[in-house]
């Protein structure tokens, strides 16, 4: 992972076009190809970012660049569509880069990890005809919840959330870009799986080509009688 705090400008274009005005920011490069763009504040979530699979080049500034102060470009371009963030260094104050290994991924406990064990028991929540090939499918990335096969023998990802928000879906993404390149699992349906998905996240989901599951805890865990109900 490669770490640079810089005074910086970025523009992404694309499906959609964003403007990020000069500032100092925390720059985070991670071993997929990912970049990150990060103010000192709004939490965990980055101002502007481009998902793997990208590549970046970065080039000397031309004339007009130069004048405005400019001393590095970055072109992070991404590989499967015409999504490009281009970011503007003017001064760098910190540029450092650590091997981090291989993450063995979130320990989920409470009510998250038995949503996953009550899934994997009920894969028949999925449609018929789906079966379970395993949870905790890991990849280079992380595990993916749950590995299911459907009916046609197709490979199924599930990912599984309390709440289910673009964050979610983003890390869904990820794991099917990669998981999709490997021959024997290919080709990859997702499914992003929640008791509450927003509309945002579902909104993205969809343009993806990612399901989306409702899971009902307690009908899950056999205390809500779903039989009996008025409505």
């Amino acid at each position: 992972m490669r770490l640079v705090v810089a005074q910086c400008s970025a523009r992404y274009t694309g499906r959609l076009s964003a403007h990020l005005p000069l500032a100092r920011r925390l720059i985070v490069v991670k071993a997929d190809g990912s970049v990150l763009l990060h103010s000192d504040g709004g939490s965990y979530k980055p101002l502007n970012w481009m998902s793997p699979p990208c590549a970046t080049a970065v080039s000397e500034p031309d004339d007009a660049q130069r004048e405005r102060g400019v001393s590095e470009v970055w072109a992070v371009q991404h590989r499967k569509s015409d999504d490009r963030l281009e970011i503007e260094l003017h001064e760098v104050f910190h540029d450092s880069s650590h091997d981090l290994g291989v993450d063995p991924g979130l320990i989920k406990d409470g009510v998250e990890a038995h949503l996953q064990e009550l899934l994997a028991a009920q894969i028949g929540l999925l449609g018929d005809g789906h079966t379970l090939v395993r949870r905790e499918y890991m990849t280079a990335i992380g595990p993916v919840d749950i590995l299911a096969k459907d009916p046609a023998g197709g490979s199924v990802a599930i990912e599984i959330k309390r709440r289910g928000d673009i964050d979610g879906v983003e890390q869904l993404t990820r794991y099917l870009e990669l998981m999709n390149r490997d021959p024997h699992l290919a080709p990859v349906r997702g499914v992003f799986a929640a008791q509450e998905i927003k509309p945002q996240a579902r909104v993205l989901a969809t343009d993806r080509g990612i399901g989306c599951l409702l899971l009902d805890y307690d009908a899950m865990r056999g205390v809500d009688d779903v039989d009996s109900r008025l409505f």
